[in-house]
């Protein structure tokens, strides 16, 4: 459902470079690609468009360089409706780069951090007012760990609920692991996250998602599984993101977590179907429209 909610994104602002291929290269192999193309990308940035298209309102904390990319990009985030007065333009580096392959429905990215890497504990703490003032926080792991530690620390102080997205995948301190309200790791990332000796004890607010094969969660306890949806992919990129924001939106609107989670996957589906991680990412009426023809039970 469409919920009034505020989400606060504290994260990375990417500019997307990618090129299709009908086979995913080898090491040390050349093929032939076929269109070339940019897209505003980044996880943060990603998220934050994803929760805004759904309805809510967005505050984004974060960093580009002072080149045509950064310009391009908190152009592109105002359009969406988010709110980048927590965006600082940084000289002397660039602006966060992604290079994504996509072949074979699949995608293969490399993350060039830029001024994502800058993205500071203190830059945070100067707008905390913007965390203060919303009712979730959204985090990813494409800036400094201390800065995700620095932002929780805020958002715990003031009763603020945290979703900790953690991709990409690095060993979470016990502070991330206690202090997040929920994980969202992937079906590998999670593989490495049952090795942390905590994982016994925070296991039930770890959502899981799977790709084609859906999403597990504890709810209330219990362990529950849901699954994905059959729909004509065209490029995976984003989904997780779109996932990630649409359960921000839900959860931040007060929506029981089985109901966020089915939101969130309807949503994550439709974004498949568009080429480009923020392309394909649906509004809040396209979801509405997706559960009504009765594709979502």
């Amino acid at each position: 459902m469409i919920v009034n909610s505020t989400v606060c994104v504290v994260g990375s602002i990417n500019m997307d470079l990618t090129i299709a291929a009908d086979t995913m290269p080898m090491k040390g192999e050349t093929v032939m690609g076929g269109e070339f193309a940019t897209y505003p990308g980044g996880k943060g940035a990603n998220q934050a468009v994803a929760a805004a298209r759904l309805g809510s309102a967005v505050n984004m904390i974060g960093a580009v360089g002072n080149d045509s990319f950064g310009s391009t990009l908190i152009d592109h985030l105002q359009l969406e409706g988010i709110n980048a007065e927590g965006i600082v333009t940084l000289s002397d580096v660039s602006t966060g780069l992604a290079n994504i392959i996509v072949s074979e429905g699949d995608n293969r990215i490399i993350v060039a951090s830029g001024a994502n890497r800058l993205v500071t504990p203190a830059h945070v703490k100067k707008h905390k007012k913007l965390i203060e003032n919303s009712d979730i926080v959204l985090l990813q792991l494409e800036i400094p760990m201390e800065t995700v530690i620095s932002t929780l620390t805020i958002a715990n102080e003031y009763g603020i609920p945290v979703i900790v997205n953690p991709a990409p995948y690095q060993q979470l301190p016990d502070l991330v692991l206690t202090g997040s309200t929920f994980l969202t790791p992937n079906e590998i990332e999670v593989q490495t996250m049952k090795n942390t000796p905590r994982f016994a004890s925070i296991q039930e607010k770890v959502i899981v998602t799977q790709g084609e094969r859906g999403v597990q969660f504890y709810d209330r306890g219990v362990s529950r599984y849901l699954p994905s949806h059959q729909v004509a992919v065209k490029d995976t990129t984003g989904a997780g993101d779109t996932f990630n924001g649409a359960l921000a939106s839900q959860l931040g609107g007060k929506v029981q977590l089985a109901r966020a989670i089915q939101y969130a996957n309807a949503a994550a589906a439709l974004s498949v179907t568009k080429v480009g991680a923020q392309g394909g990412m649906p509004t809040g009426q396209e979801v509405e429209q997706f559960i009504l023809e009765g594709t979502v039970s």
